[in-house]
């Protein structure tokens, strides 16, 4: 494969713990991806690729390698989930909030905020932890964070679809539940409220739920929209979307070359049903992740492979 969009990762922490691994493999310029379901070994080639997507919930330690992106031309934006479920201990090898939230404005500072999306992903409810004192707690992190991010993205808690997610949450005693279809609508008019202050874009990660009526979008993560907003001066990467970064009309045709770009033809069929993301190769190993969050589908719960992660 030579992907021309990296996800990495939906299934690991790339940037918090193998952004080295990943430098070293794109100067060789390949890697070896392990198919989860059938083990089959698959050669990606970074030959075509021209935007990495990142996905972390601590990306301090990539920090330092970024420069070899900018040097080597890449595009890149990040997916930044930061939650506080600190009391709870649900994400339990992650630094403070406060080194989070440090972080992210770093972050921010550096590569611009219109490149670093605040996830609150997913929202949790538990026995003790009721929607109010969430939404407190969501306050807290987006008043300190709204001036550096354009976007906040959420979703709620998918337990009955992963059986793994399942078994891991009934074997803690924080009697931690679906969320229900009233407590999504609560939730949204809260943070529509809360969103006067922000102004933020708010959308939803594959969630069936429309709450557009709260100003609340369907996200896409890996998104043609913001693509072309940030990197439409990259002729190869506009290319693969079929995208004219300028209106150029055909003078036999008559036709604006913009009609060749559809979303239908890039969206990810791979993904979630309510999944928004175009097509991309995500890169990352299940059960590679030590950031230890009682509520992930990537982890099997049992011990990480630390082989996983290969040439």
């Amino acid at each position: 494969m030579e992907p021309v969009i990296i996800s990495a990762s939906r299934a690991t922490d790339i940037p918090a713990f193998y952004s080295d691994w990943l430098i070293a493999r794109v100067k060789e310029g390949y890697l070896k991806w392990k198919n989860p379901f059938n083990g089959q070994l698959q050669d990606i080639s970074f030959a075509k690729t021209r935007l990495f997507v990142f996905w972390s919930k601590n990306p301090s330690p990539m920090l330092k390698n970024l420069s070899f992106f900018d040097e080597k031309g890449y595009n890149y934006y990040f997916q930044f989930t930061l939650n506080d479920y600190e009391k709870e201990n649900w994400e339990k090898n992650l630094p403070s909030l406060q080194q989070r939230l440090n972080t992210f404005i770093e972050l921010s500072e550096l590569i611009g905020k219109q490149k670093v999306i605040w996830r609150f992903d997913p929202l949790i409810l538990s026995a003790k932890l009721q929607p109010d004192e969430l939404l407190k707690r969501i306050e807290n992190i987006g008043d300190q964070l709204y001036k550096y991010t354009n976007r906040l993205v959420i979703s709620f808690i998918d337990i009955e679809i992963y059986q793994k997610v399942k078994r891991n949450l009934n074997a803690l005693p924080d009697k931690i539940q679906e969320i229900d279809t009233n407590t999504m609508h609560y939730f949204a008019r809260e943070l529509m409220r809360l969103n006067q202050k922000w102004n933020l874009k708010i959308a939803t990660c594959a969630e069936k739920i429309d709450l557009q009526q709260y100003g609340i979008e369907h996200n896409r993560c890996i998104d043609d929209r913001l693509i072309i907003e940030l990197f439409s001066a990259d002729t190869e990467l506009m290319n693969f979307l079929g995208y004219r970064p300028t209106d150029q009309t055909d003078f036999l045709t008559g036709k604006n070359e913009k009609s060749s770009y559809s979303y239908k033809k890039l969206k990810d069929k791979g993904q979630r049903k309510f999944c928004g993301c175009i097509k991309s190769k995500d890169i990352g190993q299940y059960n590679t992740c030590p950031n230890g969050c009682v509520y992930c589908y990537a982890n099997s719960g049992k011990g990480l492979d630390s082989k996983i992660m290969i040439e």
